[in-house]
């Protein structure tokens, strides 16, 4: 038996990956979507031994804003800020222009008010032919909750997360003469090129157990599709897309002592695209020659 771990990166954005990337239907948006339910559970990386939480994994995705500009102190964004001390002026009270907060009043707002008295019979009670009033208390109404802090983060549109890569282990059986793709886990990558990227490096957001996806893939019909874009009717599901391999993926990493990438051995990342190719020719090759054993 021969046996070889192997690692491919997706780019979503390739056109025939374009089908599991179709407008509202992205991949990345049905497996996040999954965790964010708590339907499918995230890890750190390929070796699936430790976790992530859904908020870690919202927090992986997510992108830091800009502070917003505060305000000065008269509450302008232009103007000089209010002086102080004792030659100060007191800066007049906004008109109310009929689009604002009305400008508020000099004296207090009653907090009584006046009604008129009725009988048993809920009629107004009169006296010396005038009605008798009496004084009540108004309800006081509750003041306004204040408004949340700006947010701080956003997530990414899940189009701008186009990258996957893909761990596979090449199992030779010699009975059969058949080489055999068990995919062993999916990752969400960050890509490196993303303006909200400040580090500028590729970053794993998640990894999930393939055999978890499937099951995600196949609860989820509706979205979990495979785009056929010659017949609406033949759309297939996704967990079908990964078995038949209907995807395109380049070799990046092939198992070695040190762990290094095909980029990293190579020396550059256009090295290690010429290696990949190399790489997925001579495992072809290799293939041939198990068979004569």
């Amino acid at each position: 038996m021969f046996r070889k771990t192997i690692w491919r990166a997706i780019d979503l954005r390739e056109k025939q990956n374009r089908p599991m990337f179709s407008d509202g239907k992205e991949i990345s948006k049905v497996i996040m979507e999954a965790v964010k339910r708590g339907e499918l559970q995230a890890y750190k990386n390929d070796s699936v031994t430790s976790t992530f939480s859904p908020a870690e994994v919202k927090g992986n995705m997510s992108y830091a804003l800009e502070a917003p500009i505060s305000p000065d102190a008269d509450g302008g964004d232009w103007g000089t800020p209010a002086a102080k001390g004792k030659g100060a002026k007191k800066a007049a009270a906004p008109a109310n222009d009929g689009w604002g907060a009305p400008v508020a009043s000099s004296t207090p707002a009653s907090t009584t008010k006046k009604v008129k008295v009725l009988d048993s019979k809920g009629k107004p009670v009169k006296k010396n032919g005038k009605y008798v009033y009496k004084t009540v208390k108004t309800s006081t109404v509750a003041a306004a909750p204040p408004p949340p802090p700006p947010a701080t983060t956003a997530e990414y549109r899940y189009k701008d997360l186009y990258q996957m890569e893909l761990t596979e282990e090449m199992i030779f059986d010699k009975k059969r003469s058949r080489m055999y793709h068990q995919i062993k886990t999916v990752s969400l990558k960050l890509p490196s090129t993303l303006p909200g990227n400040a580090a500028g490096l590729e970053k794993n957001i998640a990894t999930f157990k393939y055999s978890d996806l499937v099951k995600v893939f196949r609860n989820n019909p509706q979205s979990a599709i495979w785009f056929n874009s010659q017949n609406d009717a033949q759309h297939k599901n996704l967990a079908d897309a990964f078995e038949l391999w209907l995807f395109n993926s380049y070799i990046v990493k092939v198992s070695n002592p040190s762990g290094d990438d095909l980029a990293t051995q190579y020396g550059s990342e256009r090295e290690g695209l010429l290696a990949s190719q190399q790489t997925a020719a001579d495992l072809v090759e290799y293939e041939y020659s198990l068979w004569s054993f």
